[in-house]
């Protein structure tokens, strides 16, 4: 067995720092101890999100797929346990508990203010104790079942989905995040165990604790409470994606006052600290086109093209990466023509370099203020393990930026052929 290795990570610019352990069990644990704060946050996930829904391990002859929606599925069905509900535990600790599943992860978590030992040893021991029996997945079919329909009854969610199934082929991240009512049909307790012993074996797990706690009690409940397991050498695959895209304009009805858009554009994706680079060049980018100080959002709002809920916003993640324009709108074919108009302009004038500066500092500065929140800082730690980067990159990656980098992002990756137009009007507009 490999014996438990520390490094400290630290941050030339501010100071601030974490550890980082390799524990004997195969798990990463990152700790960060931040005096004077009261609370403290655990998260302890798996990179197993709606997106991996093919995988093959040592002992697999073959790529095995499974039905989409099974990580929600199996993130729901974790919280019971043969002798009673996980939240009942965290009631007696008097922990907020919580969890979630995102296209590429799943995790676990509590934020408290008192007793976050107990509070941890309930996370470490119920999530490596799944229990699954026909009938409880029966059971949870139809509960997930009716939280499909309500979101397919979403405007929200259903311009998010159309813009993506508008600019991806084959990539599973065009697929809700809790599958279709057809897909978790297919869901069987043996399957679950199967998903659940591949995906949540420490090798492919992140537990990280910031705030009000110590590195050595929390390394004295995981060397206590960690299951050690072998390393499978889990691979995921997705299918071919092209480089283009579905359609241009996908448009739905549905009881909206204004109509909903996303004008999404489809880019390269990356992986690491290219990916982390690439991330922050489009959000400085896209910030200076069309933040609320930018001359474009301005002459949009003050013609009433756009409302305050305007914004922007850079999905990325295992095989995808889009950048997107989202709002209200009673003309959204013509935001797409303003906001098109204004890329296309920038990639011959180049970015404002004032309004670069302005963009470039004030994200510095959010990213250096929210290592004072316990919240943000658990989850900096987690995002970036398992994105292969420290939390500091970011700071690292702004603090470097130039006008020619933003300005390159625009050029080579913002392209009028990869954009498509997601728009959900009211249903009188249907005639």
């Amino acid at each position: 067995m490999s014996e438990t290795t520390k490094k400290i990570i630290s941050c030339p610019q501010t100071g601030d720092k974490y550890t980082y352990v390799k524990h004997k069990s195969g798990l990463d644990i990152l700790i960060c101890e931040m005096e004077g704060f009261s609370t403290t946050e655990a998260l302890f996930g798996t990179k197993y999100g709606s997106i991996n829904t093919q995988f093959k391990t040592d002992k697999d002859d073959d790529y095995c797929c499974v039905p989409e929606g099974i990580a929600h599925f199996l993130e729901h069905k974790l919280f019971e346990n043969e002798d009673c509900d996980v939240f009942d535990l965290y009631a007696k600790t008097g922990a907020n508990a919580n969890a979630f599943t995102s296209f590429d992860k799943t995790c676990y978590l509590f934020s408290c203010s008192d007793h976050y030992q107990e509070s941890l040893k309930i996370l470490l021991s119920f999530v490596q104790s799944p229990y699954f029996t026909p009938e409880s997945v029966a059971k949870e079919q139809g509960i997930i079942g009716q939280e499909i329909k309500m979101c397919d009854d979403d405007p929200g969610w259903r311009v998010l989905f159309n813009m993506l199934s508008g600019l991806y082929h084959n990539h599973p991240v065009k697929i809700d995040i809790a599958g279709t009512v057809e897909s978790i049909a297919e869901i069987t307790d043996k399957l679950l165990y199967r998903c659940y012993n591949t995906f949540y074996n420490l090798h492919n797990m992140v537990l990280a604790v910031a705030g009000n706690c110590k590195e050595d009690e929390v390394l004295a409940i995981a060397d206590e409470l960690l299951k050690p397991c072998e390393d499978f050498h889990l691979e995921t695959v997705f299918p071919d994606e092209p480089d283009t895209i579905v359609r241009e304009q996908t448009v739905e009805f549905a009881p909206v006052g204004v109509p909903l858009f996303n004008l999404g554009f489809k880019c390269t994706p990356r992986k690491g600290y290219e990916n982390l680079k690439a991330e922050m060049e489009a959000y400085v980018a896209v910030n200076v086109l069309a933040n609320s100080a930018s001359p474009l959002y301005q002459e949009m709002l003050e013609e009433g093209l756009i409302n305050t809920v305007f914004t922007t916003d850079i999905f990325n993640g295992d095989g995808f990466f889009t950048v997107i324009f989202d709002g209200e709108s009673e003309n959204p074919e013509e935001v797409k023509k303003r906001v098109i108009g204004e890329i296309e302009k920038a990639k011959i004038t180049g970015l404002d370099e004032e309004r670069f500066e302005a963009v470039r500092r004030s994200a510095y500065g959010n990213m250096v203020q929210s290592f004072n929140n316990v919240n943000s800082v658990a989850n900096h730690l987690i995002n970036s393990q398992m994105n292969g980067v420290s939390i500091f990159d970011t700071i690292d990656v702004l603090s470097k930026m130039t006008l020619e980098d933003a300005n390159n992002f625009l050029r080579t990756e913002l392209h009028p052929e990869k954009a498509t137009l997601s728009i959900v009007k009211n249903n009188s507009e249907v005639k």
